[in-house]
């Protein structure tokens, strides 16, 4: 049938095609049909049939090859031709030759082709000006409060554990149901800060204790149902944010303990933007995708470079006694335990199903997503500085 078939209403009622051009005949035909018209009756009414256009009848066609083209057997299979199917070798009859109602379009060989998209600009993910705001805002908060009055930068650090437990205990709460109790953890978590910065690792270590103690007893007030998961994950929390945390305090007490701090800082926010700058530039072959997909490894190539630059610069002129060789490896282990910190709370945040632990810091998410990769990384700075130029 030519084009105007699909538009153009075919003459006589209920046409159903011709059936003495070697077609099978038409679903229907015989005996209660007259000349090819639908059955007289109430159901069937003449003027029915002329207001309804007629279904046109496509013959039986062989497989046509994948990907289209000009194929055709002797029966006149049908082939693609513009957007529809269009049966162009089953002649009509002469009553029924209509011109054609549109422009003849030229078949299909393949695919209709697609316009190529246009490439996309490569997008931060965040709103990039909140983010160095606030993290300009927060770092004029812990120079000041680290160069005047270290207890202050003390009480800093406490306040940041108290509210990264919460985020965190919050969390497990909502996703998954775990009520790890938060009013043990953060007096103890505050606590173990302040032991480490009076009492040292021995401090530490005696406070991380009474904590998850505290989280034992303090759960025994509800009912026994979910006990074991509830105090677990208090004192998974309890390591996880105030004991690695204490580690900061800690390298405090030195002599050049504010140098230290900043050090620290200073060498785990150049890994990460390393990791972000080479990574957002260069990266192609993924890190570890099913654990935290925008991660590269050219990204953590970065990270490294970077971090052992800074560490070449830190220790030769922000630490006392501090070598060359020393800002190297410190600053390729920082890199290492900030991606590793990166990635660990990148699982905790894909098993609960999110995507930031809160929204306390406008483009950075919640604190704990700021504490990721300082965490981990704190014992690591802590225990090569006493390595290297000892605890004094």
């Amino acid at each position: 049938m030519n084009d105007s078939s699909w538009g153009a209403p075919q003459t006589g009622p209920g046409y159903w095609g011709p059936a003495d051009q070697g077609q099978a005949p038409a679903y229907g035909q015989g005996p209660s049909y007259d000349q090819g018209r639908a059955p007289a009756g109430p159901a069937y009414e003449r003027h029915a049939v002329e207001e309804t256009r007629p279904m046109p009848i496509v013959p039986d066609m062989p497989d046509v090859p994948a990907g289209g083209g000009d194929h055709q057997d002797d029966r006149g299979a049908a082939r693609l031709s513009g957007p529809l199917f269009r049966d162009e070798a089953t002649p009509q009859p002469p009553e029924v030759q209509q011109p054609a109602a549109q422009t003849p379009q030229e078949p299909m060989t393949g695919a209709a082709p697609h316009p190529e998209p246009k490439p996309q600009k490569k997008s931060a993910g965040r709103d990039l000006g909140a983010a160095i705001g606030v993290g300009v805002g927060l770092g004029a908060v812990i120079i000041a409060s680290l160069f005047i009055v270290k207890a202050v930068f003390v009480g800093v650090i406490a306040v940041a554990v108290v509210v990264g437990l919460w985020e965190l205990t919050s969390r497990l709460d909502e996703r998954k149901g775990i009520k790890a109790p938060l009013v043990p953890l953060a007096v103890g978590g505050a606590a173990m800060v302040v032991a480490g910065y009076v009492r040292g690792p021995e401090g530490a270590w005696v406070a991380m204790a009474l904590t998850a103690l505290a989280v034992l007893v303090w759960r025994m007030t509800e009912p026994p149902e979910g006990y074991l998961k509830d105090v677990t994950a208090g004192v998974f929390a309890a390591f996880y944010v105030p004991f690695l945390a204490t580690f900061v305090a800690m390298m405090l007490t030195a002599d050049d303990g504010a140098w230290r701090v900043l050090t620290f800082l200073i060498l785990t926010v150049v890994s990460d933007t390393g990791a972000y700058a080479i990574g957002w530039r260069f990266g192609k072959h993924k890190l570890a995708p099913r654990i935290s997909p925008g991660k590269t490894r050219e990204g953590l190539l970065g990270a490294v470079l970077f971090a052992m630059v800074a560490g070449v610069l830190c220790m030769q002129f922000l630490i006392d006694d501090g070598t060359w060789w020393q800002g190297l490896v410190m600053g390729a282990c920082v890199a290492a335990s900030a991606t590793l910190g990166d990635l660990g709370e990148s699982m905790i945040k894909r098993d609960l199903g999110i995507k930031d632990m809160g929204t306390l810091l406008p483009g950075h998410g919640g604190i704990m997503d700021r504490l990721d990769s300082l965490l981990p990384t704190a014992p690591v700075v802590w225990l090569l500085l006493v390595l290297f130029v000892g605890s004094g």
